[in-house]
């Protein structure tokens, strides 16, 4: 009876464990040198903004979270090569701009900053992803 107890204790305790991960301070998209667009663009900076999201993804295959997106946005990537070369916290940061662009009513957020937070179970794992920047109001566009 107490070999059995101390088993059930064992595969709790295990059950119970697991691994976190915390990153900060990716930029949103790749820093270039020089761009020649041809357009002019106004864009009035305001106060500081964030924005967080999170989702949870159960025996691996199964993740609930969220649904709305900002697209477009090149955040990087963070795996190994070959079939893992892709940002496993693409989707969670993407929910996390989107929570602080329509919360603040802005067109972009100016100097993003993501940090990331990764948490591993045996059965299930959570990602959640926090977005602080400066609101950015996109007020003309000119061609030059």
């Amino acid at each position: 009876m107490k070999n059995a107890l101390f088993v059930l204790l064992l595969i709790a305790a295990i059950g119970m464990s697991g691994c976190s991960t915390v990153r900060t301070s990716q930029y949103s998209s790749p820093v270039l040198s020089t761009v020649d667009a041809h357009l002019k663009a106004n864009v009035e900076v305001g106060p500081k903004i964030t924005g967080s999201a999170s989702s949870t993804t159960l025996f691996g295959i199964f993740t609930f979270g969220p649904n709305k997106f900002v697209d477009g946005v090149n955040y990087g990537i963070e795996t190994g090569g070959g079939f893992l070369n892709h940002d496993i916290f693409g989707a969670v940061k993407s929910a996390a701009a989107y929570v602080a662009v329509t919360n603040s009513t802005s067109d972009l957020i100016i100097a993003p900053k993501y940090t990331v937070e990764y948490n591993n179970y045996l059965i299930f794992s959570t990602k959640n992803a926090t977005v602080s920047g400066y609101k950015g109001v996109l007020k003309s566009v000119e061609v030059k």
